[in-house]
């Protein structure tokens, strides 16, 4: 086991070679090979539907264990899904961006196909049984939960991402799908308030797969992948990602003046000090070359800040909302 390995997964994208991936177990590997730094915001998601589900009084735990099992486990498999169709795709060859800030298994000689897939099919059907107990539970609305969620697994990488519909299934996917339907199969209860709740925080992971693509917009054209930034241009979308940032504070307040969070959920606005940089790379193109002062890891430049800033922004979130939470059900 190697411990170390395992934080520095959910916290970064090691770039490793053959020789130490090689050394390493499997847990690290699997971290690595889904991209686990990325896998804590659905887990984010995830428990946001359950503290809301405590504000209202009606949480169950072993709902809560195997939506967070269930969904943690779908984007896992999202992702060995993802490298797997752009390898046979041939995307990720001759340098391509999604090499350059971390390893592409099969890209950069860490697995075979055969590896990868084993990997993709014990993740999905992990996935799979935490969905199926949760459809036998709680009926069609969760069969229709888990149908969407599988759709967008299986398709985000092609054709979606391809025709400029990824980043509209990331925020539908993170909001009205994992907090909505989170807290749906939490509690046995749809509720559109939470669904509405939960996007300040769906913004987020929109915004980080905006940057993202934004940092590879080039390498897309040429590519002919259409993500919404090749579609809208550099400077349409790095303004898009300033005005989501800005929704995910004004809907939180909106949500306070009108009732559905208390006035704790201002908590979040403290996420604000840390941004003013992040901001200010935003307003400016990417670089053409590494600039002597990078804060970001070179050539992520716009998705390491605003990855950065979503952090910022859950941990405030999810805070703001213990808070809440404490608040309705000791004085309210």
């Amino acid at each position: 086991m190697n411990v170390g390995m395992w934080v520095k997964a959910l916290r970064v994208i090691p770039k490793i070679d053959k020789a130490e991936w090689d050394r390493l177990d499997v847990i690290s590997r699997w971290l690595i090979s889904t991209r686990a730094a990325v896998l804590v915001m659905t887990f984010v998601s995830a428990t946001i539907a359950g503290i809301i589900a405590v504000a209202a009084g009606k949480f169950n735990f072993l709902n809560y264990l195997l939506l967070v099992i269930g969904l943690v486990f779908a984007h896992a498999t999202n992702n060995l899904l993802n490298d797997l169709t752009d390898y046979d795709r041939g995307v990720d060859r001759d340098n391509y961006f999604r090499t350059q800030y971390g390893p592409q298994v099969l890209e950069s000689g860490l697995m075979t196909r055969r590896e990868l897939l084993i990997y993709a099919a014990v993740t999905g059907l992990i996935a799979l049984a935490a969905g199926a107990y949760l459809v036998v539970t709680h009926g069609w609305l969760a069969l229709a939960l888990l149908a969407a969620g599988a759709f967008f697994v299986l398709f985000y990488t092609w054709p979606l991402k391809y025709i400029g519909l990824g980043e509209v299934a990331v925020i539908l996917v993170w909001g009205p799908l994992m907090i909505g339907g989170g807290y749906f199969v939490i509690t046995g209860q749809w509720n559109w308030n939470v669904a509405l709740a939960g996007l300040p925080y769906a913004l987020g992971p929109t915004t980080v797969i905006f940057g993202k693509h934004i940092d590879k917009l080039r390498e897309d054209r040429a590519k002919k992948i259409h993500t919404l930034p090749v579609i809208i241009g550099e400077k349409a979308a790095r303004y898009s990602v300033m005005v989501m940032i800005a929704l995910q504070y004004l809907l939180v307040a909106a949500l306070v003046l009108n009732g559905f969070f208390t006035p704790a959920m201002l908590l979040v606005l403290l996420a604000l000090i840390p941004s003013p940089w992040v901001w200010k790379l935003l307003s400016q193109p990417k670089p053409e070359t590494r600039p002597e002062v990078d804060r970001t890891g070179w050539p992520m430049w716009f998705v390491s800040a605003v990855f950065l800033h979503n952090r910022t922004y859950g941990m405030w979130f999810l805070l703001g909302l213990i808070a809440d939470t404490v608040i309705k059900r000791l004085f309210l």
